[in-house]
């Protein structure tokens, strides 16, 4: 078992991690043959990039990640040994290609989830729940996409985890897409969803065009339970919303070189400043028992610090960008990127 033996007041699951290789490109030429300028090569998945960014905070916080056994070498190689605790499975791992074009777009092609047996999924849930234990972690992070389950056909349960984590008092972030956002918003197991604007109009079926539409829709689902929703916005920043309130924050604007990662520092800044700022005495009426707008703020300013570096990671928390933030939203503004639902 690999990971740092420092106790860490959060603890991030990874149920599908995937070797990103990051191709730079001058001139892109599609449908020709390219030549990279460089290649870089990291081991990747939303709760993964979540944990790495938490170190930069000096948050030890472990990640757990099924690997596929054919990957022995790979913790060494991306220099993830002192962070991730592996779950060896059988098979490969995943990869995920990006294409950065240096003043250009950025594109994504993610080979889809490896599959899980359902005793290998328990074992990775009895790893989850022993590294939230040995650590005496407050906040348990399920962050990426979801494989399937081979004895069902379905995407892996989440019930086990979330029932485990109830017991033990530890809030769950939940960051996931499609449908299993779909179906998990509505259990209303999950303390944090940090959805984007486009996520957020799937999960409730419409389209999301001003600030009043995506509190709207927070709040749908925090009538189901959820305690807070972290709606990213891109340029127009984000909304944190709970049952009762909501703020807007953003940052002055910044260059944009990848956004590939942006939520996931996102919902890493968001941690590091509610485990380190508690709520002070008499604003218990802010309806959670965390300090949401902090957590906004150090939310924003990592997202955009994240947006104009390169690689799929956060590689550092200098020069955060100023932030602004109110509670007087301006809920008839529109989006400068609304989120236009499509029925499937």
């Amino acid at each position: 078992m690999s990971g740092n033996t420092t106790k860490s007041p959060i603890v991030t699951l990874t149920p599908a991690p995937t070797l990103d290789r990051t191709y730079f490109v001058t001139n892109l030429h599609p449908g020709a043959v390219n030549r990279a300028d460089s290649v870089g090569e990291e081991l990747a998945g939303k709760g993964i990039n979540v944990a790495r960014a938490l170190h930069l905070a000096g948050i030890e916080a472990p990640g757990v990640v099924p690997i596929g056994n054919a990957e022995k070498g790979i913790l060494e190689r991306t220099g993830s040994k002192n962070f991730l605790i592996p779950m060896w499975i059988e098979g490969t791992i995943r990869v995920s290609t990006t294409v950065l074009e240096r003043g250009g777009p950025t594109t994504k092609i993610n080979e889809a989830p490896k599959p899980l047996t359902h005793e290998e999924w328990l074992r990775v849930v009895d790893l989850t729940e022993q590294t939230v234990k040995d650590n005496d972690a407050k906040w348990l992070v399920v962050a990426g996409a979801l494989p399937i389950d081979q004895s069902t056909g379905k995407f892996v349960d989440l019930h086990p985890i979330f029932d485990r984590m109830a017991k033990l008092g530890v809030r769950v972030a939940l960051d996931t897409s499609g449908e299993p956002l779909a179906y998990w918003v509505r259990q209303g197991d999950a303390a944090i969803l940090k959805p984007n604007a486009e996520e957020l109009a799937s999960a409730v079926k419409r389209s999301l065009l001003t600030n009043g539409d995506v509190i709207d829709a927070a709040r749908e689902l925090c009538a189901h339970g959820v305690e807070c929703v972290l709606a990213s916005l891109g340029s127009d920043g984000m909304l944190a919303v709970t049952k009762n309130r909501a703020w807007s924050t953003r940052t002055t604007p910044v260059k944009v070189i990848n956004t590939v990662g942006a939520g996931d520092a996102t919902l890493a800044g968001f941690l590091a400043a509610i485990t380190r700022n508690p709520l002070p005495e008499g604003h218990e009426d802010i309806g959670v028992s965390f300090n949401v707008p902090v957590g906004a703020m150090a939310a924003v300013q990592w997202g955009a610090v994240k947006v104009g570096q390169p690689t799929s990671r956060l590689d550092n928390i200098d020069n955060l960008p100023e932030v602004f933030l109110t509670e007087d939203v301006d809920l008839s503004a529109k989006l400068k990127e609304p989120a236009i639902y499509k029925e499937n």
